[in-house]
């Protein structure tokens, strides 16, 4: 070994041995400077604004069914989806009941059509459950009834689609299935019902109307409910009527379907009309076209209505 090789090597081995001890100091700090700054961004963020925190997640859409009317018909879903949202929009046919489950600190806003009193476009309501989930909130889209019948839902989705925003769709009980159960009428009956069919009185149209020959063979043959139908019922009636369908063919128009409030007028294409005219009907209505109307079960709503057995979720 030469000369300078005998102090050399001690020599660099004590240089690399402090600068190994810096470099520990060095990560060691870092790791505290690091420490300190996520400490730091969390006693922040207690002071940052809502709208600063919802920018910081990724919104999310729930299209949830809110059922016929009776809150205690929705699902367990659907209600932990009320309680955990941001923000609830719904609509005109949502129950006071039902709204009445959403916490006070979830914020509601009335997204609602009516017929003749639209006070919100589809396309405005698109664009509106864009906007809030696109601000990283988490919304609930409430409907009546179920969002696979008569909802718009497609159009809802398309928006959310396009704007790459995700979403999940809850299922509720429709007004069809409350009906039935509320009123004892059954959607079908071995004896004169094998199917039943669900069809709308009012298309994107509002000058179109169902095509009433086919409508006709339909009704003579099984179980036909009619949704949001009240104001076309009278044209309803006559049409089925001017295709051989007899005038005594039951019918019945049930409104505010599973709520105390419900009310039922039974009769016949010649007569129904005029019977729902002088009951003065004027809430949500359902009609079903058939002989199921004459199969009605003798059921006691005030069962259904009593919170003696009710359990406590």
């Amino acid at each position: 070994m030469s000369l300078a090789s005998s102090w050399s090597l001690p020599l660099l081995r004590t240089f690399f041995k402090a600068r190994g001890a810096n470099l520990s100091v060095a990560k060691r700090n870092t790791q505290h400077i690091n420490k300190n700054n996520s400490t730091a961004s969390r006693f922040l963020s207690q002071f940052s604004t809502p709208s600063q925190r919802n920018a910081e997640k990724r919104g999310q859409v729930f299209i949830v069914g809110a059922g016929p009317g009776d809150a205690e018909l929705l699902t367990l879903k659907a209600l932990r989806l009320l309680q955990q949202a941001d923000i609830v929009l719904f609509d005109a046919l949502v129950s006071e009941d039902i709204l009445a489950l959403i916490p006070q600190a979830v914020a509601k806003e009335y997204v609602g059509k009516r017929c003749k009193k639209h006070s919100f476009t589809q396309d405005a309501i698109c664009k509106r459950v864009v906007e809030l989930a696109g601000m990283g909130r988490t919304v609930v889209r409430l409907k009546g009834g179920d969002p696979a019948l008569f909802a718009r839902t497609c159009e809802e989705t398309d928006a959310l689609t396009k704007a790459e925003i995700p979403f999940a769709i809850v299922p509720g009980i429709t007004a069809a299935s409350g009906v039935s159960a509320y009123t004892g009428i059954p959607l079908t009956d071995r004896r004169c019902a094998q199917s039943v069919s669900f069809m709308t009185a009012h298309f994107k149209n509002a000058d179109q109307w169902p095509e009433m020959a086919s409508m006709a063979q339909s009704v003579l043959k099984h179980t036909m409910v009619v949704y949001m139908g009240l104001s076309r019922l009278e044209g309803l009636c006559r049409g089925l009527v001017n295709h051989n369908v007899p005038r005594a063919w039951p019918v019945a128009a049930i409104e505010n379907a599973t709520t105390p409030g419900q009310r039922m007028i039974t009769g016949t294409l010649a007569d129904i009309h005029s019977k729902v005219n002088a009951a003065n009907l004027t809430g949500p209505t359902l009609l079903i076209f058939g002989k199921v109307v004459e199969s009605r079960q003798q059921v006691n709503t005030l069962l259904l209505h009593s919170s003696e057995h009710a359990a406590t979720i």
